[in-house]
């Protein structure tokens, strides 16, 4: 469960303290030698309070450097000017007129709060070892109320710190969560996509394998082909993956039982489809895998950034035996070499599918 505070409660806190300190000055105006020089420090004081409280709009906490240096700079000149206007030997002490001690401590606080840990104890140091020099007594400093504002810009700084190093802990732990999910995800995919490409090719293979099973391996030339021809298709899953679709699949298969050697490879170039686009780019591959009047058709994806999606290359060629005898299987081991030009093929064929219906309308007009 994650808890926010609104941003105005600890700002209008912190205003609340500093402005309890400056009521404690104005009621002990009568304590000072002269009363001007408290009055400057008291001015001082609010600016200095109201500069560091100022809500910046970014997520950042961190106070700029200049406004510790004014801040800093405010707690050094409180006490040397307050305390010059008081008797540190007075009978019965000086009572609020000390009121620069909490102020101090109270700036310091939130400047460290604000993440700037060595300004804040540069300020109550220089309180403590003004408030010695003042009083001439160490005892003295727990009466001033000097010890408590140091403790307190100790326990500001250790909360500083023990909150920057839980949400540093937060973020890992968010961070390894994001990749324990993305590796659960990553599984998952590989066990569907498995689970798929198994009954796929059962679903392919099956019924082929039932017959050699019944025959005993002992098949006719026309079943002999089909096998060629159901492992051309049971290659396909594996390099062809987006291209496919039932459609494309059984225009495939089609294709190579009319003696066509058909090699299809996806190499990402369309995984960002969305699927009305892919339905659309299955549709126009599938008619033109049906139209197709070529020996052999090499179909791959263009790159991501192509504004086509697909292209289909025809070829023909006048030894019509050797694309008799081979095929599929032939030509599938290795993909590389159906795209070596052995000096007797043509393009008869030359399509590429747009990537957009947009794209796909322009060329069709």
């Amino acid at each position: 469960m994650n808890v926010k505070l609104p941003r105005w409660l600890p700002i209008g806190l912190a205003a609340l303290f500093s402005l309890y300190h400056l009521l404690l000055a104005a009621v002990s105006l009568d304590m000072p030698t002269h009363a001007g020089p408290v009055v400057v420090t008291m001015v001082l004081y609010a600016i200095a309070t109201a500069l560091v409280l100022y809500p910046t709009k970014s997520r950042n906490l961190t106070l700029p450097v200049w406004m510790a240096c004014v801040a800093l700079a405010v707690a050094v000149i409180l006490p040397l000017v307050v305390a010059s206007q008081l008797d540190p030997h007075r009978t019965g002490g000086n009572g609020y007129a000390t009121w620069y001690v909490a102020a101090v401590g109270t700036l310091m606080v939130i400047v460290s709060t604000r993440r700037r840990h060595g300004f804040a104890w540069f300020g109550v140091g220089f309180l403590v070892v003004h408030s010695v020099i003042w009083s001439g007594n160490f005892a003295e400093l727990a009466s001033l109320g000097v010890v408590g504002s140091v403790s307190w810009v100790g326990i500001s700084h250790a909360l500083q710190a023990t909150l920057a190093r839980a949400s540093r802990d937060t973020r890992e732990f968010i961070r390894a969560e994001q990749e324990a999910a993305d590796w659960q995800a990553a599984q998952e995919a590989h066990v569907n996509e498995r689970q798929f490409r198994l009954l796929q090719t059962g679903r392919t293979a099956r019924p082929m394998l039932q017959r050699i099973v019944a025959t005993g391996g002992d098949l006719s030339p026309e079943e002999r082909q089909e096998c060629l021809n159901l492992e051309g298709a049971i290659r396909d899953e594996i390099r062809g993956r987006r291209l496919l679709s039932d459609d494309v699949r059984r225009e495939v298969m089609a294709a190579r039982r009319r003696g066509t050697i058909v090699s299809l490879l996806d190499e990402g170039g369309i995984d960002d489809l969305d699927d009305v686009e892919l339905e659309r780019v299955h549709r126009e591959l599938a008619d033109a895998i049906r139209d197709a009047a070529a020996d052999r058709l090499i179909i791959r994806t263009v790159s991501a950034g192509s504004e086509y999606a697909v292209t289909v290359v025809g070829l023909s060629s006048e030894d019509l035996e050797s694309s008799a005898l081979g095929s599929s299987t032939a030509a599938d081991d290795d993909f590389d070499d159906e795209d070596e030009d052995d000096g007797e093929d043509e393009v008869s064929l030359w399509l590429q599918i747009p990537r957009s219906k947009v794209a796909s309308e322009h060329v069709d007009a």
